[in-house]
């Protein structure tokens, strides 16, 4: 059908319900490499998004987004998608150190990312 698009099968093994999912196109920071459903957060400095990690104090601490694709980031900073909102399985979600999915639960719920 004309205009339609298919969620591919790894993507729908992300998405977890029927809440609207919105995307954006954000800045990965260099030296990173990310599988999809990584839980991001922005580093406050250079607005660029790396794996939150719950000792981190550059701002990046606080889960804010869901990456929606793999990126490899290790020879510079690069563009990626990422999710703002939706139902997301919490199975097919990477956690940075010290996250838990009952920590990202409740950081993520505030922007409309609602981990089942």
């Amino acid at each position: 059908m004309p205009g339609m698009t298919e969620t591919s099968r790894r993507h729908r093994q992300l998405v977890g319900g029927e809440f609207p999912i919105r995307f954006a196109t954000v800045m990965i920071a260099a030296g990173q490499v990310l599988a999809y459903g990584s839980v991001l957060g922005e580093v406050t400095a250079d607005e660029e998004y790396k794996l939150s990690a719950s000792a981190a104090t550059d701002g990046s601490e606080a889960p804010s987004v869901v990456l929606w694709e793999d990126v490899d980031a290790t020879e510079g900073a690069v563009a990626a998608e990422v999710m703002l909102t939706g139902d997301v399985r919490s199975a097919a979600m990477t956690l940075g150190e010290g996250h838990t999915i009952e920590s990202v639960r409740k950081a993520l719920r505030r922007w409309s990312l609602f981990v089942h």
